[in-house]
């Protein structure tokens, strides 16, 4: 790869890690002010009711989708990469046929399911009847995905961006008007509506693409078992997710108490979400390009170190602030009954550095459609995080699980470097163990500031860290992407 390649990628990913960084940013801001007015309008008890309804119409919908969603990229992004439009057709009439499959199965697994649902959700109330009428949430939301994955795949992401703002945005104005007007009645059509929404803004730009077609033959969906063999994969891996956190929780709540749930909850929460700011251009702009390179060796270890570097660049100086604003944040997220997670939530960031790296790593299996892999890689965490978070609750409480939580987090690193080089001929660039040693640093300075009272000095050389983890950042940052 020649020099202004390597520049042209790197600001490739720059500014879609930055688009994508940006969406999350204005969807966060907008939602806590949806959830604020919605929580003045419903009430706790109304609040508890869209959160259930929300849960369940989730879990619903990632246990029928077949994981489509993901699985139907790498099936589509080499096609398109090499110009083959005839298959790529063929492939999206494909993922649309299975799509619609999945939402039909989906949406009658809710309408019969309803009685059970009920039961399992409730403990007061008849609500079957309500999540008959959310059964098209299912169905709806099944074929948002394949369309999606239509445009990851064929790189729209400016489209998906503005998919994703407008939907937060007429999801707010489309949310409240029904709720002042019909109080928790208003929930099931609210969930259905921005779901129809949803929809619509995807298959306005999707279509685009390729026209609506869809075959129910044989044939057609003989061609879609690789994706769905990956789709399930994914699933399967989602749920080893799953599991591992209800466990947790469930062993807080055990030996602990509910109060300790929720603090480890809105810890859990802030990492996500503050991480997803930057890692939410992973799965729309890396994923499809590392899903056309089907070949092992220097485009694939170029490809995914270029991808480490600009996510650790980008979230080191972030990280730095969080570590040392915590004590300001977590109140003013939540409130100052949350104070006692602080600790644990510094603790936590610094695997947020080792996260910027494992993520790239882990959708190489993914990208190559080895379900059987990145479920193997994905069980091998689940069993580490509940592991070491009941050893370190059992020692320090819930500081102990954070402590675990990153030392779970640099154990899965070292483990994929190893499983993605024996098994894709990966290695480890030296611009990502120098900017990782570099930046680390500047991380673990901040947290070594946190464990002195005096707050005066943690703020002044706090301040100065941020400054200078952000300047190394622009610096290399201006150096790989300039002329």
């Amino acid at each position: 790869m020649s020099k202004t390649q390597k520049k042209v990628t790197y600001s490739h990913i720059l500014k879609y890690t930055g688009l994508f960084g940006g969406v999350q940013v204005i969807t966060i801001l907008v939602g806590l002010v949806r959830n604020k007015i919605v929580a003045l309008l419903l009430g706790p008890s109304g609040m508890g009711l869209l959160s259930l309804f929300n849960s369940t119409t989730k879990l619903l919908s990632e246990a029928s989708n077949l994981g489509i969603p993901t699985g139907a990229v790498p099936e589509l992004s080499a096609p398109f990469e090499n110009g083959d439009r005839q298959t790529f057709v063929q492939r999206v009439t494909m993922v649309r046929s299975w799509s619609m499959i999945c939402a039909i199965v989906g949406m009658l697994m809710c309408m019969v399911m309803a009685p059970w649902l009920d039961q399992w959700s409730f403990s007061w109330g008849k609500h079957s009847l309500h999540y008959v009428f959310l059964s098209p949430v299912i169905a709806l939301t099944a074929i948002t995905g394949g369309e999606m994955a239509i445009l990851k795949s064929t790189r729209q992401l400016k489209a998906l961006a503005r998919v994703s703002v407008v939907n937060v945005f007429i999801a707010l104005v489309a949310s409240v008007p029904i709720y002042y007007f019909m109080g928790e009645r208003g929930i099931v059509p609210s969930l259905v509506l921005m779901a129809l929404v949803t929809l619509l803004l995807t298959i306005r730009y999707s279509w685009k693409q390729v026209p609506l077609h869809i075959s129910l033959s044989a044939q057609c969906l003989k061609q879609g078992m690789d994706m769905v063999k990956l789709g399930l994969g994914v699933v399967v891996a989602g749920g080893l997710g799953n599991c591992a956190e209800f466990v947790i929780r469930s062993f807080i709540s055990h030996h602990g108490s509910v109060e300790e749930v929720g603090l480890y909850n809105a810890a859990f929460m802030i990492i996500v979400t503050y991480g997803g700011m930057v890692f939410a251009a992973m799965e729309t702009d890396y994923f499809p390009r590392l899903s056309a390179i089907k070949e092992s060796g220097a485009k694939l270890n170029r490809t995914v170190n270029q991808q480490m570097e600009v996510s650790l660049l980008v979230v080191s100086p972030l990280l730095v602030a969080l570590i040392i604003f915590a004590p300001v944040l977590i109140p003013l997220l939540y409130s100052g009954k949350f104070i006692g997670v602080v600790a644990m939530v510094q603790v936590m960031v610094l695997g947020l550095y080792f996260r910027a790296l494992t993520l790239p790593l882990s959708y190489i299996p993914l990208a190559r459609s080895h379900s059987l892999m990145y479920i193997f890689v994905e069980g091998f965490y689940a069993v580490a995080l509940v592991v070491c978070a009941i050893i370190g609750y059992n020692v320090y409480g819930l500081y102990g699980v954070g402590i675990a939580i990153t030392v779970v987090a640099v154990v899965e690193f070292l483990f994929l470097v190893v499983c993605m080089g024996v098994k894709y001929r990966y290695r480890l660039g030296r611009g990502v163990a120098s900017f990782l040693a570099m930046h680390l640093g500047t991380g673990l300075a901040a947290f070594a500031l946190t464990l002195q009272d005096n707050c005066y000095l943690t703020y002044g050389i706090g301040i100065v860290l941020m400054a200078i983890a952000a300047t190394l950042s622009m610096i290399i940052l201006k150096r790989k992407t300039s002329d």
